[in-house]
C-alpha cells in the first residue's frame, strides 16, 4: 500500500497550530473533513472515537511519532492526515518524549485487513530514521508529499 495514496490533497498540516494532543487530533480530523475524505457531519463523532481510542492506550509510539487511528462504521474510504509540530506535543508516548510527527488514520470498520496494511505501510516508514528526520524537517505540504512519493518508490534508506 502506498503512503501517498492514503493522504488526500489538503490533509497535510506542515505546521500544526494545535499544541495539545486532543487539539492536534481535532485539527487533523478537520483536515480530513476539509479534504473531502470524511463527511462534515461525522466530524464530532470521529474526534470522539479517536480520543476514546487514545484513552485505551497512547498511540505515541516513541521516536517523536504518533499514529492515532480508528475504524469507524461511517467511514467509507481509508484516509490519513499528517501533522507536524515544531515544538512537540505530549502524546503520553511510550518513551515519554514529545511527538513531532502525527499520522491520523481513519478506516472503514468493515475492512480490517486494509486497516492493517495501511498501519504496516505507515510504521514501515516511521521506523526508518531517515524518513522520520526528513519528515520532521519538512516545511510545507509539498515537502511532505515529495517525501511520501520517495518513500513509496523506495528512495529512502533506513
Amino acid at each position: 500500500m502506498k503512503l501517498a495514496s492514503l493522504v488526500p490533497e489538503g490533509a497535510i498540516r506542515a505546521s500544526l497550530s494545535a499544541q495539545q494532543r486532543d487539539e492536534v487530533i481535532t485539527e487533523l480530523v478537520d483536515a480530513l473533513v476539509s479534504s473531502g475524505a470524511a463527511a462534515p457531519k461525522l466530524r464530532d463523532d470521529l474526534v470522539r472515537s479517536v480520543l476514546e481510542r487514545e484513552k485505551r492506550g497512547s498511540t505515541g509510539f516513541g521516536r517523536g511519532v504518533a499514529v492515532p487511528h480508528v475504524k469507524h462504521k461511517s467511514v467509507k474510504k481509508m484516509a490519513a492526515a499528517i501533522g507536524l509540530s515544531a515544538k512537540g506535543v505530549d502524546f503520553s508516548a511510550l518513551d515519554k518524549q514529545p511527538v513531532y510527527s502525527v499520522f491520523l488514520l481513519l478506516s472503514p470498520e468493515d475492512r480490517p485487513e486494509d486497516h492493517l496494511q495501511a498501519m504496516e505501510a505507515i510504521f514501515k516508514n516511521l521506523s526508518k530514521d531517515t524518513f522520520r528526520r526528513f519528515l520532521r524537517q519538512a516545511q510545507t505540504e509539498k515537502d511532505v508529499r515529495t517525501l511520501l512519493d520517495e518513500a513509496d518508490n523506495h528512495l529512502i534508506a533506513g
